[in-house]
């Protein structure tokens, strides 16, 4: 029996810390839930990076809730707009045409420093127990540089059941910054957990067995109780492997801005750039064999055990926007553009996926269907354009997913063999660079911001004020 699926839509976009002009967006998401379907995806996840200026990344809550706000509002207009579309005029409403119902409730939103991932379902009882995980690779650990993720049940009851996870990243910078890249991807596979792992890390060192005090019959005793304190390794491994970024009963989509370019250097004066003509030389697809990111994997060194659709959109990276005569941020025309000089358009935008593991039976409607894999237009506020991959998968058992004795002995699968050890420290580093980020980002509002300078002169004459009334006193 072919089993259910669960349909999901993941969209990555460098916002290049300004709000999104909703109604753009909206135009362009609604575009994206059209193309080869015509049903809403059962969720939507959005990973954002310079979702917001840092001061308000740093402090989040209150500053990120207008940014946030926008993408809610975003979505659920294009997913009314896309329902208006495609549905029997008869069967929609009047009411509903004038209200255009919300369609999607964001279910949790988490950001590191500048990154940002964003989880809307269509269903919100579908949705069980979420967890979340952070990794900072900035400065001191600070997320000015970092991956979020989200892990979570999606239960469409007697219709089965998907684990889920999710991650949002922006990788290092630059041309050059290659070996940085691979050097953050690393981090996540170390840092990312969905748990503390350190009890687990302790109670597998702590296995030797007691000292004996001599003697045949007491070191045999002793042998035989150190024996009984030995911890079960392979359930201790397994549980780490499930907190781990690669669980084996969770289906895994990363992206972000993953920052890999197509030259370790800067171009030089009049370097040939892709082009959009498809009757020219430089037509973008022949640049695509420079591609960091897929050199880099295939030689297993970045975004180990993970897929990615087949290419077939331009460069997403670096867009100098023109400007115009009119006054045209609210019009849904094509926005002018030309690629920056001083930087190599590249493919940095990208999402990619774990397929089915090799020991899940290849039978009928068992595998995760790609429907689209395309970058969206170009809109004003960034120098990026966004891109999204429109994805069905599976719901299967858990004795499904679960490694069998052969695979656990001969894979090399991230899902049975993890490509690096787990960082036990990587939580209480996080929790004291978060502390670092709130104190960096209340500085950075108080002395860089216009709201910070008000409530820095609001003190100043305070504190003014009630020196002279205690000298007048």
């Amino acid at each position: 029996m072919t089993p259910s699926t669960v349909d999901l839509l993941f969209l990555t976009f460098n916002c290049a810390k300004a709000l999104i002009n909703t109604p753009v967006f909206a135009n362009h998401l609604e575009a994206a839930f059209g193309q080869n379907a015509t049903d809403l995806p059962d969720l939507i996840v959005l990973s954002l990076q310079e979702v917001a200026p840092l001061s308000y990344a740093f402090i989040g809550d209150y500053f990120l809730r207008p940014y946030i706000e926008r993408f809610d509002t975003a979505i659920n207009q294009a997913a009314s707009q896309h329902v208006l579309k495609h549905e029997v005029p008869d069967l929609v409403s009047a009411t509903e045409r004038a209200t255009q119902r919300k369609r999607y409730e964001l279910m949790k939103s988490k950001n590191v420093g500048y990154t940002a991932i964003l989880l809307f379902a269509k269903d919100s009882s579908r949705i069980r127990d979420i967890k979340e995980s952070e990794v900072g690779f900035g400065a001191a650990d600070m997320g000015n540089k970092g991956a979020v993720g989200l892990r979570t049940v999606y239960d469409a009851g007697e219709s089965g059941s998907a684990e889920l996870t999710f991650v949002a990243t922006h990788l290092a910078a630059m041309e050059w910054n290659l070996p940085r890249r691979n050097a953050n991807w690393a981090s996540i596979m170390r840092c990312m957990t969905f748990g503390d792992p350190l009890p687990l890390l302790e109670l597998m060192r702590s296995g030797s067995p007691p000292p004996s005090d001599g003697g045949t019959q007491e070191e045999g005793a002793g042998l035989l109780q150190g024996e009984r304190n030995l911890p079960d390794f392979d359930m201790l491994q397994k549980q780490l492997q499930e907190l781990s970024l690669f669980k084996p009963t969770s289906h895994l989509f990363v992206g972000g801005d993953l920052n890999y370019r197509i030259s370790t250097s800067s171009p030089p004066p009049n370097a040939a750039f892709p082009s959009l003509d498809a009757g020219s030389d430089n037509y973008y697809p022949r640049f695509f064999d420079l591609d960091q990111l897929t050199r880099e994997k295939a030689a297993g060194r970045t975004m180990h055990g993970l897929t990615e659709a087949p290419v077939h959109f331009p460069p997403t990276y670096k867009y100098d926007v023109l400007e115009t005569d009119g006054k045209d941020g609210d019009t849904m025309d094509p926005v002018p553009w030309r690629f920056a000089p001083h930087r190599y358009p590249s493919w940095t935008d990208r999402i990619l996926y774990m397929d089915l593991p090799s020991w899940v039976a290849p039978e009928q409607g068992r595998s995760i269907k790609v429907h689209a894999y395309d970058a969206l237009p170009l809109m004003r506020t960034s120098d990026h354009r966004p891109v999204f991959l429109r994805i069905e998968a599976p719901m299967l058992s858990l004795s499904d997913l679960t490694p069998t004795t052969e695979s656990l002995a001969t894979s090399t699968d991230p899902r049975v063999r993890l490509p690096t050890e787990l960082d036990p420290e990587a939580w209480e580093r996080r929790a004291a660079a978060r502390r670092r980020e709130l104190l960096l980002g209340w500085s950075m509002f108080l002395w860089s911001t216009k709201e910070g300078a008000c409530i820095l002169a609001t003190f100043l004459v305070a504190s003014l004020s009630a020196y002279w009334v205690y000298r007048s006193a």
